[in-house]
């Protein structure tokens, strides 16, 4: 099904007009390009001046990249550009009526942050979002006064490519608030949105960590070389990327932290993440971001 064929394409959903997004690392910058791009005001916070740069450098280069290749023109990357600003205070999320947060996968880190959200952000309707792979939504939901209006909106990387975002209310989320971020994120962003239960890992990680955890344990046990357990996948199962390419991509940190956080909801052994990825991550050989996984990017 096409996008258009499931949501009427809009430029306007009940009162979301400016966005707020904290972090600005790999996913948090790609879910700000995608919400600048689609004629939204958005603002980025950061912690630190230093961090802000990096991930306005990592904006306009993918902008201007986005422009070399006939994605955008010229002037729809100006025009992006314009519609983005930069803060370390997330007091001057006041105005915003939707915020997604996009930071590390550290359940204390999150619900510190939506403690202060529910503080600063001042409409009632405004919907507070997690762009979390697996941490409870209710847990975050439950640390501010406004538990109804929390919801899950978990995007893929890259974010201004993938067209898939989960959308997981949690158990007290409302109706509206569901209806609200569906059509935001189908009408306005032009995403197509699948539901998923407020279950660890959701729908896409549930499936996708498994397997990725199985082939760090086959090339960690010795079955077969890095090269051949991707090439197998990519060549004889028709997989755009392997998954040992495919977890440099994600990030080792990531794909460990996602692991852990399902292993501590179901005490599954297929979700236990093998030593050799927990020794990688230690390393600090956490994929591309990091110049180094279990391939090299240098």
């Amino acid at each position: 099904m096409k996008i258009s064929e499931r949501y009427e394409v809009t430029d306007s959903v009940d009162g979301v007009e400016r966005v707020g997004v904290v972090g600005c690392g790999q996913m948090g910058a790609g879910i700000a390009e995608v919400c600048a791009r689609s004629g939204l005001e958005v603002m980025v916070a950061e912690t630190s001046g230093e961090a802000l740069e990096l991930g306005r450098t990592r904006l306009v280069n993918s902008l201007g990249k986005a422009a070399e290749r006939g994605k955008i023109t010229e002037t729809e990357r100006d025009a992006t550009l314009d519609r983005l600003s930069f803060t370390t205070d997330l007091g001057d999320f006041a105005d915003r009526d939707l915020v997604i947060e996009a930071v590390i996968e550290s359940e204390q880190v999150k619900t510190e942050i939506f403690q202060v959200l529910d503080q600063v952000v001042a409409s009632p309707q405004a919907i507070l979002a997690s762009n979390t792979s697996s941490i409870p939504l209710v847990k975050l939901a439950v640390a501010t006064s406004r538990p109804d209006h929390v919801i899950g909106i978990h995007f893929f990387n890259p974010a201004p490519v993938q067209r898939l975002v989960e959308l997981i209310p949690a158990l007290t989320t409302s109706d509206d608030t569901i209806k609200r971020a569906e059509e935001a994120v189908g009408g306005l962003l032009g995403k197509y949105t699948i539901r998923a239960q407020d279950r660890s890992g959701f729908v896409v990680n549930a499936l996708l960590i498994p397997y990725l955890l199985s082939a760090i344990r086959m090339f960690e046990s010795g079955i077969a070389s890095r090269e051949d357990i991707d090439n197998g996948m990519e060549m004889g199962c028709a997989h755009p990327m392997g998954p040992l390419r495919l977890s440099d991509l994600i990030g080792l940190d990531t794909v460990a932290s996602i692991a852990d956080s399902m292993y501590a909801e179901y005490k599954e052994p297929l979700y236990a993440a093998p030593p050799l990825l927990q020794r990688m991550v230690d390393a600090g050989r956490l994929g591309r971001k990091a110049g180094a996984g279990f391939y090299s990017y240098i």
